[in-house]
């Protein structure tokens, strides 16, 4: 058996129909929806994957403010990050502000520092963390 790594951090949702598994991603800018040939089984068992990972970390209350820090960068506004509970908080430039649970500090330091911040975030926190968006314009 080989086992890959697979990131389905832009997957928003899935379904199963007349032999397809349906499939909503975000591509950033855009949502695209395809449609895989596959069993319901296949279904089944990413329903079944869900729900052993669906608990996820506990995240900041929503009261509890981030102090969150400018940053120049065409992908985000603003960054926070809280020590006590290793989570950091991305507003992008969308709108949509996501945190992050189990990030160290350097990561967030390594993050702000970032001559480049959207290509830190893409190379070494998307598809890493943990992630929930937490903005109401869900």
């Amino acid at each position: 058996m080989k086992f890959s790594k697979v990131d389905l951090s832009n997957l928003l949702g899935v379904s199963h129909s007349e032999g397809y598994l349906q499939l909503l991603l975000d591509r950033g800018d855009e949502l695209e929806f395809l449609e895989i040939p596959a069993p319901i089984q296949a279904y089944q068992g990413l329903q079944d994957l869900d729900e052993l990972i669906a608990e996820p970390p506990p995240l900041l209350e929503d009261e509890e403010a981030f102090a969150m820090l400018p940053v120049a960068s065409p992908m985000a506004s603003a960054i926070g990050y809280d020590s006590e509970s290793e989570v950091l908080q991305i507003e992008f430039n969308s709108g949509a502000v996501y945190q992050f649970s189990d990030v160290d500090e350097d990561t967030f330091e390594d993050l702000y520092t970032s001559d480049a911040v959207g290509r830190y975030f893409n190379q070494n926190i998307k598809g890493r963390y943990q992630s929930q968006r937490i903005d109401n314009s869900c």
